[in-house]
Order: C-alpha cells, then structure tokens, then sequence
C-alpha cells in the first residue's frame, strides 16, 4: 500500500528536494506552503502522516500541530531550522509524533517516517513479542531473528544490539546511547567493537552486506535501522 504524505513548508528548494526523494521511494506527495492551507488540505484528505515545518508564515507549525490533534491521529512529524530545545519539547507535547532539526539527511527522514507509519498501522495479527520489517523478523521472546523465515544465529550481544536499534527504528543511535543502554555489555570504544558487531549483524541478516537494507550507517553520528517504506513492508 502507497503511502500518502502531506508535506507543509514554505521553503520551496526543499519541499521540491524532499518531494522527489519521498515520490522515488514510492510514496504519494501533496505539498503545501503555509499552515492554513495545510489544515484545508488534511481535511479534504485523509492523509497517512504530515511532515511539518515548524516556522510557516501566518500561523506557526506549533499550533497547525494542535489544531489538526483536535479531530486527528494522523502521524506528524515535525521539522525546524530552530535548534531550541523547547521548540522540540513542546512540539512533542502537544501531540507530534517525532521531530527531526533541519538540516538533516533525507534518509534519516524517509527512516523515521516509515517508522512513525508503521507505529501507526501495525501489521495485522502482529505479536508485540515479534518486530518484523518486510522479511526481518525479530523474536523478542524467543531471542530468535529469522529473514524470510529462516533462522539466523547471532550471539547474545548481537541480537540485544539489534533489537536496540529495532525498538527504536527510524532513530538515529551514537554509539554512546548504544553504550549506555546496554550497561551489561563491555564495549571497546578504542577497538570499536560495536562497529564490528554491526558488521557480523549486517553480514547474517542482509542480503548485501556492502549495501545494507536494513541497518544503515549514518557517518560521524551512529546507525539506525531503516523500515522499509509502506508499500515494500510486506514483500518477502
């Protein structure tokens, strides 16, 4: 299933950036300039997530996100040139799903979209215990992680590091939060054992570990694991 995304910004370089990037990637794109224009169009249109600027001219990104909370679960995901903190906060408060600073890099975007769509629409029949993103099954119960069914052995540190990065899929994690989440691992920062991990990982569960699908790497900061979009989600 093609998803339909609402993209209200005013900066027309990026929205027309962004537009190709999501429409190559298989989904449905309407753009919209300024807030007031945006809420018209979400309430002709039932839409699968909006990507929302928070600096729009006439009424800010901040209280489009409150007016569309009042009749709408539509996932948003937020976006600011602002670097205040407070901005993100409240932003999270008063009912946006994620929030991303500009400038960022398209591809953590399309990660943390696909994430917050598939927060919102889970499979059916899905296990709470099972994460599963296309052909990538991760067993929380079990401590298994199959591709198209079938097992793959992973050590224990290994499949903990996985599911770390599958819990929190579309999110960007520095090897740091890495470390710090998993208190009961001892890491070598000086070896970069996590980075060999992650190549052990990559080499069991991708089917091209040089270009990977699943686990990405996102230079200077750490990795992500990157859902496949809606409409690829369910191909084996």
């Amino acid at each position: 299933m093609t998803a339909h995304v609402l993209l209200i910004d005013d900066d027309a370089r990026l929205v027309e950036m962004l537009g190709e990037y999501l429409r190559s990637r298989g989904y449905q794109v309407e753009v919209r300039g300024d807030g007031e224009s945006g809420l018209a169009a979400q309430a002709r249109t039932d839409f699968d997530a909006v990507i929302l600027d928070v600096m729009l001219p006439g009424i800010d990104g901040l209280e489009v996100c409150r007016r569309l909370r009042a009749h709408s679960q539509v996932p948003i995901l937020m976006l600011t040139a602002r670097g205040d903190d407070m901005d993100r906060i409240i932003g999270l408060e008063i009912g946006a799903d994620d929030y991303l600073p500009k400038p960022f890099n398209p591809r953590e975007l399309l990660a943390r979209l696909a994430a917050i769509l598939r927060r919102a629409r889970p499979a059916a029949g899905q296990s709470e215990d099972v994460l599963r993103f296309g052909p990538l099954e991760i067993d929380r119960a079990a401590r298994e992680v199959r591709v198209r069914g079938q097992r793959r052995e992973l050590t224990g540190r290994q499949f903990d590091l996985l599911l770390l990065l599958a819990e929190r899929a579309g999110r960007v994690q520095t090897r740091e939060q890495i470390m710090e989440t998993l208190k009961g691992e001892e890491w070598d920062s000086v070896d970069r054992s996590i980075d060999v991990h992650i190549s052990r990982i990559r080499q069991l569960i991708e089917d091209d570990a040089r270009h990977p699908r699943f686990v990405q790497t996102v230079r200077g900061t750490g990795y992500v694991l990157t859902p496949p979009p809606p409409a690829e989600a369910d191909k084996p």
